[in-house]
């Protein structure tokens, strides 16, 4: 196993009566806050409201920057830092989905930066050391934003989603309520719990050899989490249980602590991050459509034994098979747990791509060389795993 440090300096406050905690949180650095968020759900479910008077109520000044869009746009995060320079903002406060949560830190690296423009310092591509201060209220079980320190932000105009990191973006405090994912459709419910899943699969031990068994088991149990709750959560979606499973999932998928001494890096993340940047399609729906072909495309006697293994510890693939054999019921159970039990769609076909698109996709996806993951991916595997995608999912064949 490789070598790692962990570190984690975000304050997690679990649970429907923290919020309260919020005002001394944001203290801590000063009184003017720039609210962070989407749509209308916050107001729906009443949020946005407890936050306007918890402000009130402790002389806090609240700016406001709505409708964060589901990939955000640079664009957006420049109005966001427009605002703190106006206004002489001195913490952000990101309450939503991931989205909303990775545009305030794209906000605040930006502030902090001569430039005020987020793009600029996204292709700089240095790690981001000096930002303004994060508070995040997930409303969503999906990305982990609140507990790490990345975000992605896309960019129409060139077609492009792109990643800005850096010990900075760790937010400060995190409020997670699972009551605040009530009101998911289930579709995105079910799109967060794949994208759960995927953040773990992503550094999951594949490659044979020397291993943590302390992280591969906790892995594997954040797995069955996902698996376990998310279609529970998806017809029973008032049920804090399941909720309450998904929303420290998605926290525990990328605080951290499930990388400890992993040998390679993410390999279906980049390949759908093209695909929303060129399609704007829902992340986690992506993910759910790249990963079992991913599977397929890296099986081999190398990696069998491992995804066989994430076979049977997450999906109950009966042991005693032939190793190949349990890896092939393995990679199709997970395209049944998405395409059935979570009735997402199986195909990029289905979302109207075709394949014009996919040359160079595959090259930004690589980042000009290639995705270092179980194993290595070049723009012509990149290209392939597109390709196999476009059509509907069929089981792989066990004597193939």
């Amino acid at each position: 196993m490789k070598d790692f440090v962990f570190y984690n300096p975000t304050k997690v406050y679990f649970g429907p009566d923290q919020l309260p905690n919020l005002p001394k949180e944001i203290l801590k650095y000063g009184s003017k806050v720039l609210l962070v968020y989407g749509g209308g759900s916050i107001k729906r479910i009443g949020l946005y409201d407890k936050i306007v008077k918890l402000a009130k109520d402790n002389n806090i000044t609240l700016f406001e920057l709505s409708g964060v869009e589901p990939n955000p746009m640079y664009t957006t995060v420049n109005k966001g830092v427009d605002i703190c320079a106006k206004e002489k903002i001195d913490v952000l406060l990101a309450v939503g989905g991931g989205s909303s949560i990775d545009c305030a830190k794209g906000i605040a690296a930006a502030a902090k930066d001569e430039s005020k423009d987020v793009w600029q310092i996204i292709k700089r591509g240095k790690e981001i050391d000096e930002a303004l201060p994060i508070i995040a209220i997930p409303t969503t079980a999906a990305t982990g934003s609140e507990t790490d320190p990345m975000a992605v932000i896309s960019n129409r105009d060139t077609e492009e989603k792109l990643l800005l990191s850096g010990p900075a973006l760790y937010p400060r405090a995190a409020f997670e309520n699972p009551e605040n994912s009530y009101s998911l459709p289930s579709f995105q419910t079910a799109c967060g719990s794949v994208d759960i899943f995927n953040h773990v699969v992503d550094k999951y031990y594949i490659v044979s050899g020397s291993t943590f068994d302390v992280v591969r088991g906790l892995q594997e149990a954040v797995m069955m989490a996902a698996v376990k709750w998310a279609p529970i959560a998806v017809k029973e979606p008032r049920n804090y249980e399941a909720r309450a499973n998904l929303q420290w999932a998605a926290s525990l998928a990328l605080d951290g602590i499930l990388d400890g001494g992993t040998y390679h890096q993410t390999s279906c993340h980049p390949m759908e991050h093209q695909l929303s940047a060129y399609y704007d399609i829902t992340h986690g729906l992506g993910l759910a459509i790249l990963m079992p072909r991913w599977l397929t495309y890296i099986l081999d006697d190398h990696t069998a034994p491992q995804i066989y293994r994430l076979g049977e510890k997450v999906f109950g693939v009966p042991s005693g098979l032939d190793t190949m054999q349990g890896a092939k019921e393995a990679i199709d159970a997970v395209a049944n747990w998405c395409y059935v039990t979570l009735g997402l769609k199986s195909s990029l076909s289905a979302l109207g791509i075709d394949g014009k698109h996919f040359d160079e996709m595959a090259k930004k996806a690589c980042g000009g060389g290639y995705i270092d993951g179980p194993r290595k991916l070049y723009p012509e595997d990149v290209k392939k795993i597109y390709e196999m995608s476009l059509q509907e999912w069929q089981k792989v064949p066990v004597n193939s």
